[in-house]
Parts: C-alpha cells; structure tokens; sequence
C-alpha cells in the first residue's frame, strides 16, 4: 500500500543538500519502492521491539516510571504496552520506549550507537492512536524509514565518537529516526519532512553518566521517541523547524554536535535507497549494553572450546576500544544497581562465566550481589586498545579481545570484532522469532504472543493495526516478579 499522499507537494529549501536529499527520499518513497527482504527484516524488527516493550512493560523501574508519568500526564487516547491503560500520546512515547529498552534486550545499531525499536515504534503507535485508518503496509513503511535515517545521522555525526565524549549517542540522533517515522504516518510532504527533521535536532540530548545507577539510562530512547513524535506533529500543523538542520555551519545538528570529531554531513545521503540499514541492525541475544556483546560472546567460547569452569579461571583480561572502554567500563562497587551490571563489561563477563549465560536471571538483586561474581570481577583487568585488530573489521569501535589465565598459569584467547547478531553474522529471522517466543513466554500467555506475532509478521495485510494495539495494550505479568 502506497505512504498516504501529503496535503501538498512543497519541496525543501535546499534540494541538493543532504537535508534535502533527505527529506525528498523520505517524501517519495513508498513501500513498493523498498525491497521485499527489507521490509520482512523490519517486521521482524518490530516484533522484537515488541517483544522487549512486552518483558519490559512491568520491571520495578518500568513500574516506577509509569506510576510517576501517568501520576502527571492522566489519562489520554493512547495506550500504554502491558498495562491496560491510556495516557496522552507524548507520555505512552516515553513510557513505550523505556519499556523497549527496559531490559538492555532491544536491538542497537554498532557503527552509529543507537536502539532502533525504542525510537521509532513508540512514535509510531502515539501518532497512530489519532490518526485515522493507520494500515500495517503504512505501519511498516513509516518504520523502515525510521531504522534508514538514525544510522545515516549517526554515521554523518561519528557516533562512537558520541559515546566516548559522554553523549548518551542514540538520543541525540535518534529524535531523527522517530521525527521521520512518525512524519512518514502523517503523510508530509518534503518541506514538511525538512521541519520535522529541524525540529527534532533541536530536541537531542541524553547523557551517558545515567548508566552507572540511574533509572533515567532507560527513559532516554523514550524521550527522544517523544520528541520525535511532537516534531512531526508540530511540522504537520506548519510550524517550522531549523531549514537546512544538518549543513547549517552555526548552530547546526552535525555543526554543534559533531565539533572536534569530523563529521562528515554526505553520510546522510549516501548510497540512499541502495544500501538499506534496515538489514543492518543488531538483534541482541544478551540482556546487556551491546558493546559488551563482543566480550561475552569470546569468554562463552574460550569456556566451551576449552572446557573451562569459572573456578579454573585466576585471571580475566579484556582489551576493547575507546567508546566501549569509556561506555561499558569503570571498577564496580558492591552494591551494584541493574542499570550499572547491564552496562558493565567485568560483571558482564564473569556471570556469562558462571552461568554460561547473560539473561534477565542474571540481574536479580541477588545473583548481582552474589559473592563468586564478584571474586570473579576481582581478577578482571581491563585495558584500553584502540589496536584490537585481530581478527580486523573496517568499522570501529567494536573490536575486542578477551584472555583467560587458568590454574597452571596456560592462557587462552579469543578475539571479536562483533558478536552473533552483528552486521556479519546477523540473527536470522526464525532466530528472532525464537527469541520473541522465550521473552514473552514469561509475561503473556502463549495464544496472545501467537497472535501477536502473526499480526506483525503479516503487517502489510493488515487494513488496521487496530487489533495489535489492543493485543500489546492488555496488562502483563512482570518479568521479575
């Protein structure tokens, strides 16, 4: 089914720049236009987005948040996953995308740091609760084109270089994805595709020190989701954003954030329509911070190709590169908060150790605070290593090796440039339908997932989404209880 068909057809102020570029791209493609592999990878991408909104809806701090939001905000038209309750559309955006991220499960994206899922989808689902006749084919159209523009922004803003200076790298160009989502459901023309993305840039922020025991790390996709939402809206309504928001030398996006790091603004538009980012994402299949996936994957292979237990191992070496360094390493004290253990690579590697797994049992209260975790965490070193080349990958950021000393002092060592999921060794699609299953196994009864993971993967048939939002709206059981 063709995009909705805009009002008017106003072309941006600057055509040939990347912002309008961008902008015209966004306005003329329509779902026909995107390759069918493309658009089957994005339902599976939402149905994994999903999948972690649904785990998510009923964590303690998912419940902290939305008891203060809707405590705020009142009642609305809009629902929020897993709770059997409506607030207004700007707070199920933010409650929607925390609970995306509410458990470190959702996708990311490794060469331009964001999460994809806990953008675009919350955006979507608030604009869709007062838009008429929203069909899944414009559902997923608008999707696909929210997962194409966050990795082209990241890309032009160097986003490892985001993390490294303590930027909080997905929120501040992830307004981008969900401006041109939720822009693409309202059905804007070019023009108005260039003030939604205006107005999203000037809504960008997050800081990375939330990771170490803030609950507000896991808001932060849900506030740019949200802004994302009002730039569109705002854009729709005529009022203008910044015109030209990504060439503009003063005051502009890749201008202010990007100062000392190069950016690099042709990334924007590059190979536009023909590389598709979209079959690029990241599906996680460890409930941490993705830059620490590398890591755990290399000690769960040394421990099975050498039969190694954790009492054999008397010292833990890992050697990552700067954004992961700086993002996912610091000495961790007792007591350790769930936030600081999904974002920590020592605590992260010595549970996939003793537990030959990182899931959501492994942050328990009790297993972080457990006391073989943290004798383990005591012979780990970590070592910054912009030089972990080997094996070499031509993206950075990722490249990591870990060396385990066993009993008798013998080493043994494996090195990653990415973990299973990666843009080389991609979960396949059965694997994210396997994945969805074992999440909402444990907060939904087994006919509901069935059904709502029939309607997602079937989106292009649907005349309405109807159906899948009250399915996801219902209330859920919590993960932890």
């Amino acid at each position: 089914m063709p995009a909705p068909t805009p009002t008017t057809d106003r072309p941006p102020t600057a055509p040939d720049g990347p912002t309008g570029r961008l902008a015209t791209w966004l306005a003329d493609t329509t779902l026909d236009r995107i390759p069918a592999q493309v658009r089957e990878r994005a339902a599976h991408l939402v149905l994994d987005g999903l999948g972690c909104a649904l785990i998510g809806a009923q964590l303690p701090w998912s419940r902290t948040a939305a008891e203060a939001v809707l405590a705020m905000e009142g009642a609305g038209e809009t629902p929020v996953i897993g709770w059997g309750r409506t607030t207004s559309a700007p707070a199920a955006a933010v409650l929607n995308g925390t609970f995306i991220q509410g458990f470190e499960l959702d996708d990311y994206f490794p060469r331009a740091p964001l999460h994809s899922a806990s953008l675009v989808l919350p955006a979507l689902l608030s604009t869709a609760s007062h838009t008429a006749a929203v069909s899944g084919a414009d559902f997923l159209r608008a999707a696909v084109l929210g997962f194409e523009v966050g990795p082209r922004v990241g890309f032009a803003l160097n986003g490892p270089e985001m993390l490294a200076r303590g930027w909080h790298s997905g929120s501040v160009f992830g307004t981008h994805a969900a401006a041109a989502a939720a822009a693409a459901l309202r059905g804007l023309d070019a023009a108005g595709f260039e003030d939604a993305l205006g107005l999203a840039g000037t809504q960008s922020a997050g800081l990375m020190a939330a990771q170490y025991e803030a609950m507000s790390k896991r808001m932060h996709h849900g506030f740019a989701s949200r802004n994302g939402y009002y730039a569109a809206g705002l854009a729709e309504a005529g009022y203008t954003g910044i015109k030209r928001v990504f060439e503009r030398p003063y005051g502009g996006f890749l201008a202010t954030f990007g100062e000392g790091h190069h950016p690099d603004a042709a990334q924007i538009t590059k190979d536009l329509g023909v590389v598709w980012n979209t079959e690029k994402i990241t599906v996680k299949i460890h409930a941490a911070m993705g830059g620490l996936h590398p890591a755990i994957d290399a000690a769960l292979a040394l421990a099975a190709e050498h039969h190694l237990s954790a009492d054999s191992v008397e010292r833990i070496r890992i050697d990552i590169p700067e954004a992961i360094y700086h993002h996912g390493w610091w000495v961790p004290e007792r007591p350790l908060t769930t936030i600081g253990a999904q974002m920590n690579i020592g605590y992260a590697v010595a549970v996939a150790l003793l537990d030959g797994h990182v899931r959501p049992e492994q942050f328990h209260d009790a297993r972080i605070d457990a006391d073989d975790t943290w004798k383990l965490i005591a012979r780990t070193e970590v070592h910054l290593d912009n030089d972990t080349k080997d094996p070499a990958w031509p993206e950075p950021g990722y490249n990591t090796r870990v060396t385990l000393t066993v009993r008798g002092g013998t080493t043994v060592a494996r090195s990653l440039n990415q973990p299973h999921g990666g843009p080389d060794d991609p979960l396949t699609n059965a694997e994210i339908r396997d994945k969805y299953r074992a999440l909402t196994a444990r907060v939904i009864d087994p006919a509901r997932s069935a059904e709502i993971e029939r309607l997602v993967l079937d989106l292009e048939a649907q005349d309405s989404i109807t159906d899948l939002v009250d399915l996801l709206a219902a209330p859920v059981r919590g993960a932890l209880d």
